[in-house]
């Protein structure tokens, strides 16, 4: 297992070197993104503003409040709590988030499906994973944010963050088809069917 540094926006070649079990801490922008944005972004045909190319997403409604702008914060907003939340709903947009915005890193809890890990096999992306409940050390990650489009969808605008050090965060699905989830369910098949049979039912 290798750490890795990735300042924002990375390169193919940069996500083809992760594996699962490793660790990875993101340096500079982040982009915020959840179920409304993306089904705005996909299915309503609107296009943001912000170039994602070689960028990563996290699933994300921040809990924010209104600021006057200023030079230290042109959005007019601050971050109160940015957590994760459950990526599953959002599979069928993994593909389209890479294929036409160019996005190369996920953050999410709980993990995607086969249609994203062939996704990131095929086009060079990554699944981050954080645990539930660690959003107050999240919001500490984040520095400011920076910009807001989509912004008649708040809270699930998207998002563009500030961060310094935002990790580390563990590879849990990669581009050469590993996933610590198709892992941990076959061990949980495994141990079922070793159960069941030292009972004796077939």
């Amino acid at each position: 297992m290798t750490h890795h540094v990735l300042p924002m926006p990375c390169t193919e070649a940069q996500i083809r070197a992760l594996r699962i079990g490793d660790t990875v801490t993101l340096q500079d922008t982040l982009f915020g993104i959840r179920d409304a944005t993306l089904i705005h972004m996909f299915d309503h045909g609107r296009r943001t503003r912000f170039d994602l190319n070689g960028h990563a997403v996290i699933h994300t409604a921040p809990n924010v409040r209104k600021v006057d702008k200023r030079s230290t914060n042109d959005s007019g907003y601050e971050a109160i709590c940015v957590g994760t939340t459950t990526s599953d709903r959002m599979e069928r947009f993994t593909r389209p988030l890479m294929e036409r915005e160019g996005v190369r890193i996920i953050i999410g809890k709980g993990g995607l499906r086969q249609g994203s890990l062939d996704a990131f096999a095929e086009l060079g992306g990554v699944y981050l994973a954080i645990i539930g409940g660690t959003a107050a050390l999240e919001t500490t990650w984040i520095q400011a944010i920076e910009d807001v489009d989509l912004d008649d969808l708040n809270p699930e605008s998207l998002w563009r963050f500030r961060i310094r050090d935002f990790g580390p965060l563990l590879v849990a699905m990669d581009s050469h088809g590993g996933s610590l989830y198709a892992d941990v369910q076959q061990k949980v098949q495994d141990r079922r069917a070793a159960a069941l049979a030292k009972l004796g039912v077939a």
